[in-house]
């Protein structure tokens, strides 16, 4: 799947995903009467109008991206009806052609990290027969209870030839509370990246590993040492446009190649129509062409910055 990732950049020049991280705050008002007059105001109205949502931004926006990212806790919130709302985006942008990062942030040990990598990245036995769950191509892993409970999830990736992104420097502005904490004379996140590579050397595809890292577009100092540290890794890049992340702040999350880097996006591409910078020209009925016009913008400001790297 790493190796469908790659393509889909370089056929489009474009590193970067989309991430649908529905709050009901973004989803404009025509799209939720209409959800609430079939169903009320209810979890299955709050589902539907969640779907029909993301369904508008993947359909505007598909041509121009290599991959999605839904956030799941922006499902789970509203129970079983936010998990079909969230089931029912996957196999959407799968329809699409998109490749799909889940963004689940699991870690456990044991039986319970093999179920969660069994249920987003691989098959469940049921009886004689085997499903597919949820069926991501890649899923986000918090590393913090080490490589137990990394292993399940490198397992199923082997068998089903999908990947990782895992958990390394985060964009949050409290991420160094633990992770910029020394070890030695060297960071928390330096250790997790040679963890990551190593990890990674045991899944390769052709050039890139199968076993990816998040690391935030606002640290990109970090990022240009994270990138030496993991020169195989493909580096997610959160933290662009809404956090503060910009352009010319990514250029070390890249090789030298152009690659190794996908930058995400969430609300400022998905609730583009509520910005200062796009609200005057885009009303809350046309909010998917106003997601269209901010990844153009941000295709532009990224491939402008890599072009003077």
């Amino acid at each position: 799947m790493i190796q469908k990732l790659i393509a889909k950049i370089e056929t489009r020049n474009a590193p970067i995903v989309v991430g649908l991280d529905p709050m009901m705050g973004f989803i404009p008002e025509h799209i939720k009467s209409q959800a609430f007059a079939e169903f009320g105001e209810t979890l299955k109205g709050a589902g539907e109008a969640i779907w029909q949502y993301n369904k508008g931004i993947i359909d505007a926006t598909y041509d121009l991206i290599p991959a999605v990212k839904p956030q799941i806790a922006m499902y789970e919130q509203f129970g079983i009806e936010g998990l079909i709302a969230y089931q029912k985006t996957l196999d959407y942008a799968r329809e699409k052609d998109l490749v799909i990062i889940g963004d689940i942030k699991r870690g456990d040990i044991g039986s319970t990290s093999e179920a969660y990598a069994v249920g987003h990245l691989g098959k469940v036995k049921v009886g004689s027969n085997s499903y597919y769950g949820f069926q991501e191509d890649f899923s986000t892993v918090n590393p913090y209870l080490g490589s137990d409970g990394i292993k399940p999830f490198l397992d199923v990736c082997r068998e089903e030839k999908k990947g990782i992104f895992v958990l390394v420097k985060t964009s949050n502005p409290s991420s160094g509370e633990f992770q910029d904490q020394l070890i030695g004379n060297q960071p928390l996140y330096e250790k997790v990246g040679e963890k990551v590579a190593e990890w990674g050397d045991t899944l390769m595809g052709d050039s890139y590993s199968y076993v990816g890292a998040v690391v935030g577009a606002t640290y990109p100092e970090m990022g240009k040492t994270l990138r030496k540290i993991m020169p195989k890794t493909y580096i997610l890049v959160p933290g662009y446009g809404a956090q503060g992340g910009k352009g010319e702040d990514l250029v070390h999350f890249f090789n030298a190649d152009g690659l190794g880097a996908i930058v995400n996006s969430s609300r400022g591409i998905i609730a583009a129509y509520q910005s200062a910078q796009y609200k005057e020209r885009f009303t809350p009925e046309n909010y998917a062409d106003a997601s269209r016009q901010a990844v153009l913008d941000m295709l532009e400001d990224i491939q402008g910055a890599l072009a003077k790297k």
